[in-house]
């Protein structure tokens, strides 16, 4: 752990058992970054900022938990950021989509303490913001598509549009979500054969 990292984890268990003082420390250190990342998800300036507050009222209550050795505050933070944002943008669409159980199980499948697991469960959760920030026929599509696993025939009958509006709408989805994702960093997370492959057999 590196000295910087050490310092805010000392402070952090300082802050969880009441010291004011530590906890403007982690604030002033911190608040900057939970900023960033909520901004860029969420869009708004309010809206991150409830964010970052509740991300603070949270570490305050998990702190006690941090492991650094499962990685450093600012990996810790962004996943709780990124959470808290998914939450709020969730709540305030209101809206349910097809297979969101199983993209929300997937995300939390993710587990261990090693650099691979941790990362894995980063990525499951940018992929997962990610989706939510597309317009709703993407959104819909890319959810039926790989997590309802959905025909691109089914989603076609069940919608009462063309075919070709739902290839459509999983293509231009893809390639929001791929923008989504080199945005908050993450690149080529979309390769490999996962989804595109998918999409060119389900009709």
């Amino acid at each position: 752990m590196d000295l910087q990292n050490e310092e805010m984890t000392r402070r952090l268990r300082e802050m969880c058992g009441g010291s004011v003082q530590a906890f403007d420390a982690f604030y002033a250190e911190f608040s900057p970054f939970v900023m960033q990342v909520a901004s860029r998800l969420v869009g708004e300036r309010m809206e991150a900022e409830d964010v970052c507050h509740e991300v603070f009222i949270e570490v305050l209550r998990r702190g006690k938990d941090y492991d650094p050795a499962r990685g450093s505050i600012k990996a810790w933070l962004a996943v709780m950021t990124r959470s808290r944002s998914l939450d709020r943008m969730r709540r305030k669409a209101r809206l349910e989509y097809p297979g969101d159980e199983a993209l929300q199980r997937k995300t939390e499948e993710a587990g261990g303490s090693g650099e691979d697991e941790v990362l894995s469960r980063l990525e499951r959760e940018a992929i997962r913001t990610a989706i939510y920030t597309l317009p709703e026929s993407q959104k819909k599509a890319i959810m039926g598509s790989y997590y309802a696993l959905q025909t691109q025939r089914q989603m076609s009958e069940a919608w009462s549009v063309p075919i070709g509006t739902v290839k459509s709408w999983v293509r231009y989805g893809l390639h929001n979500l791929r923008k989504q994702l080199e945005k908050q960093g993450w690149v080529d997370q979309l390769e490999g054969g996962n989804p595109h492959d998918r999409t060119t057999h389900r009709s």
